[in-house]
Parts: C-alpha cells; sequence; structure tokens
C-alpha cells in the first residue's frame, strides 16, 4: 500500500475514500506522540515486527506498517507540543471544532488544537477525568473498513464511571444519536461497548482512580495490539529497555522506554 498521510501519521486522501462526515464518532486511527523517532521505531521494529515509512508532513511523522499493512503512526511532537509520550486513539468527527467546544463545555480539556492537516483537521483533547484522546475531521484511507474490521488495533477506557464516561463521549461524539453512520452504545456485563456498523470498536470499564500515583490506574485509553506470540513481545520488550506491566498467557501490558503503555493481544479483545 502507498497511502499518503496526515497528522500523527493519519491515513491521507484519496478519491474514493470515506470521510468523517458520513461515518463518524468511531476510533478511526491510534497514534503514538515520541520525543526521538529512531529510537521508537527501533523499539516497536524489536519488539513488533513493525516497518517504517515516511509521511507527507515530514520528518517529524512516520507510519507503521504491519505485514504492509498500516496499523499506526507516531509523532515526534511531544516536545514541540509539550505533550506527555503516550498512545492516543482519534475518533472520527465530522466537526473537529465543534467536537473539541462540546468537549470543553462538558468539562474536558483541548490540550492541542484543532489544526489543519489537510486533508483535514485534528485536535487533542482530554475527558473530564483526565483521559487522552483525538479527534480527526476529514478523509479516511481508502481500505478504512478492512482496517477497522481486521483490528490490527483496538482500544478499551479504563475510567473511573463508565456510564459517566459514555455519556461525556457519547455527547461529544454524537454516540447513539440514531444519525445515519453513528456508533451505537450497549451495557453488557458492567461494561459499554461500542459498535460501529455492527462492530464491536471499543470498551468501556470502570474502577480507574483519578488520584491514583501510577498512570496505569488513572482514567485512560490502552491501545492494544493484536500479536502472534505474547510472550516473545514480552521479552522483546525487556530486552529493548521497556517493561512488562502484567503478563498472562494471552495477553501482556507493556512499556516503552518513554513511559508509553500498550497491550499486546493474541487473542480477539473484541469479544
Amino acid at each position: 500500500m502507498n497511502h499518503d498521510t496526515a497528522v500523527s501519521g493519519e491515513p491521507r486522501k484519496r478519491k474514493d475514500s470515506p470521510s468523517t462526515h458520513s461515518f463518524f464518532g468511531a476510533p478511526c486511527w491510534v497514534s503514538l506522540t515520541s520525543r526521538d523517532l529512531q529510537a521508537t521505531e527501533e523499539f516497536y521494529t524489536a519488539v513488533l515486527g513493525w516497518r517504517w515509512r515516511e509521511a507527507e508532513l515530514g520528518d517529524r511523522f512516520r507510519v507503521a506498517l504491519a505485514n504492509g499493512v498500516p496499523v499506526a503512526g507516531i509523532a515526534a511532537v511531544a516536545s514541540m507540543w509539550q505533550t506527555a509520550v503516550a498512545w492516543t486513539p482519534y475518533f472520527a468527527v465530522p466537526d473537529a471544532d465543534v467536537a473539541a467546544a462540546r468537549t470543553r463545555e462538558r468539562g474536558g480539556t483541548a490540550a492541542v488544537g484543532p489544526l489543519s492537516f489537510p486533508p483535514g483537521r485534528a485536535a487533542l483533547l482530554a475527558d473530564r477525568d483526565g483521559a487522552t484522546f483525538g479527534i480527526w475531521q476529514g478523509e479516511l484511507v481508502s481500505n478504512w473498513e478492512t482496517w477497522r474490521r481486521s483490528a490490527p488495533t483496538f482500544i478499551r477506557l479504563h475510567t473511573r464511571n463508565a456510564f459517566d464516561s459514555a455519556i461525556f463521549y457519547g455527547e461529544v461524539l454524537d454516540w447513539a444519536t440514531g444519525a445515519p453512520g453513528c456508533c451505537e452504545v450497549e451495557y453488557e456485563g458492567g461494561e459499554v461497548v461500542l459498535r460501529s456498523q455492527g462492530d464491536v470498536v471499543a470498551r468501556i470499564d470502570s474502577g480507574a482512580v483519578e488520584a491514583a500515583p501510577d498512570p496505569s490506574v488513572r482514567p485512560h485509553w490502552q491501545v492494544h495490539f493484536a500479536v502472534s506470540d505474547v510472550a516473545r513481545c514480552a521479552r522483546g520488550a525487556e530486552k529493548h529497555g521497556g517493561s512488562v506491566l502484567s503478563e498472562q498467557a494471552t495477553e501482556a501490558v507493556l512499556r516503552d522506554p518513554d513511559g508509553a503503555q500498550f497491550t499486546v493481544t493474541s487473542r480477539d479483545p473484541r469479544g
């Protein structure tokens, strides 16, 4: 594949690309802010086997590829934007300014933007419990449906109160509005389940502690990557300067050398 790219490795426009004007509210990309692109590339190549290509925006941006398919973006903007090094999900919105305004009105914050990154606009936000997320307005990658359904990435919000968070995000991202293209919300076993066109695309669970000294316990969006060998990824992280926060046979929570937390899983996290 030879997609152009936009913010944080965000897939760029093509004539047949779906747009956030007709398909919105769902996660559409994940990105890592970084202080050192080369060191970041080396770590994730060693741990996840990713390959890399440049993004059109220039030397600060890279796109990660798994078997030739774009999986995630890396942006060397942590120092420039004065943001923490972290994995962040981006949600598709029809209007970035409206979504950012709704976030502020409901007690959240706008850390960066909205900024223009042709062919769209993006912003880095935080919900009222402090969990960071991004929004993207514009064209999506032409094979975005394939990327979404194959689920090379999956996101889960660990938050103080899942029901309260679902209301916040629902109002910001137009979940469960009944409008064509919006996401549906269901409550299953104490969790909030987000579906887009019938597919589970995110989950929200309760129990995070806002004042916890450990950032892994505070409210945050956790990005999951599908892998074939969890143990190999865990050993690779330890060998290359990262750490293992928890490990099971089918899933491990890892931290890269800069402190960005992510999960590798060999099972389908949507189930």
